[in-house]
């Protein structure tokens, strides 16, 4: 990838100048940091607003990582990175990729699962359960003494 970005940034730089080509590169930076911040927002209120109801936003956290990325290759220098990180921002492709990742995804919410559990006194499935506890080791008055 990185021969390929300097290949074309060589190339466009020949035909249209080096200021001209730092100034795109810049430019689509700029414009995809604007974007990216917006709908980072956006995804942010949106899974905030399904947790105050009691939602998992599984589709927002997906979203979440596909914003990283993106924000990631547009803060590359180069013109395939902010293709590829410009189509992360529009919202169809952004909602093909997700709705991909997430139909391979296993969401469990353990805080429903063992409401579920007391409630209908269903621990058969021991494997799918999470346990969550401290422990730690009290020492004998005793072991000190040799």
């Amino acid at each position: 990838m990185p021969i390929v970005e300097m290949w074309l940034l060589i190339t466009v730089g020949r035909e249209i100048g080096a200021f001209p080509t730092i100034g795109l590169v810049l430019l689509t930076a700029a414009v995809g940091f604007s974007l990216l911040r917006q709908q980072g927002f956006a995804t942010l209120f949106r899974a905030r607003q399904k947790m105050d109801a009691g939602e998992l936003p599984a589709i927002e956290m997906v979203e979440a990582i596909i914003f990283a990325v993106c924000g990631a290759l547009l803060m590359t220098p180069g013109f395939v990175t902010d293709v590829i990180g410009f189509a992360g921002l529009v919202p169809s492709v952004r909602r093909g990729i997700v709705s991909r990742l997430v139909t391979q995804m296993n969401v469990v919410n353990y805080s429903e699962y063992e409401v579920h559990c007391r409630d209908h006194g269903d621990y058969s499935d021991a494997d799918s359960r999470t346990l969550e506890g401290e422990s730690w080791r009290e020492e004998d008055d005793n072991s000190s003494e040799k």
